[in-house]
């Protein structure tokens, strides 16, 4: 058993309170679930150690909901950290399931953003994108559905458009052997990147007649 003796708000997180017994600090509280105790409150050690894990996992919360405010992320990679951070098992599994009822969780969600946040900013293949996915945790089902709206073609020109500006006053030999390299290391395949050269070598062709330089040797080619 243990009284109440000092409820203290603390310091640098003025929604939760500090709570003392028998004059020594023993854990804390959201300042809602602080208010329900008094100063001279006699807990039974049942209750102690009921209050000290619902303290531990709204700490636990705390800390998933300070990572999901830099981006969104899986359930795995919040489990992963909080274990890291030395939570204990349980405590990690009740804060993660209190995030996925509160809807901060939700791979689907992840997953998709995930997709759209790459084709915005570094296109690159179902297959990449796929082993991201699998590395953050995320169910083989969940990352089908969030791929299944990608056109592998079309993410490839898209990753090749990052470059045209670069490459601008190169030979078609130096065009190709760049375009070709960024699209596999991007994860698509040779036939892929064969079919988006091509393709951007005749839009170029057709639509800026100066891009490329003269380039005495003969071009090597990706359309045979």
């Amino acid at each position: 058993m243990g009284v109440v003796t000092k409820l203290e708000i603390q310091k640098r997180r003025k929604n939760r309170v500090n709570v003392f017994l028998d004059e020594e600090y023993v854990f804390s509280l959201p300042l809602d679930e602080a208010a329900r105790l008094s100063k001279g409150q006699t807990l039974t050690d049942a209750e102690v150690e009921a209050l000290m894990e619902q303290s531990a996992v709204g700490l636990a919360l705390d800390q998933g909901l300070r990572l999901l405010a830099m981006r969104p992320r899986s359930a795995s990679e919040i489990t992963q950290h909080l274990t890291r951070s030395g939570v204990a098992v349980p405590v990690v599994g009740r804060a993660v399931d209190r995030l996925t009822e509160l809807g901060y969780l939700d791979d689907w969600a992840f997953a998709s953003f995930w997709v759209q946040e790459r084709m915005r900013f570094k296109p690159t293949s179902p297959r990449a994108l796929r082993y991201e996915l699998k590395q953050k945790g995320v169910e083989n089902a969940v990352i089908d559905a969030a791929l299944e709206v990608l056109d592998g073609d079309e993410a490839a020109y898209r990753a090749a458009a990052t470059q045209i500006k670069k490459l601008r006053g190169t030979s078609k030999r130096v065009f190709q052997e760049k375009l070709n390299a960024v699209l596999l290391r991007r994860g698509f395949s040779f036939s892929q990147a064969r079919q988006t050269i091509r393709r951007w070598i005749d839009e170029l062709e057709a639509d800026t007649p100066d891009y490329f330089a003269d380039d005495s040797a003969a071009p090597r080619t990706y359309d045979d």
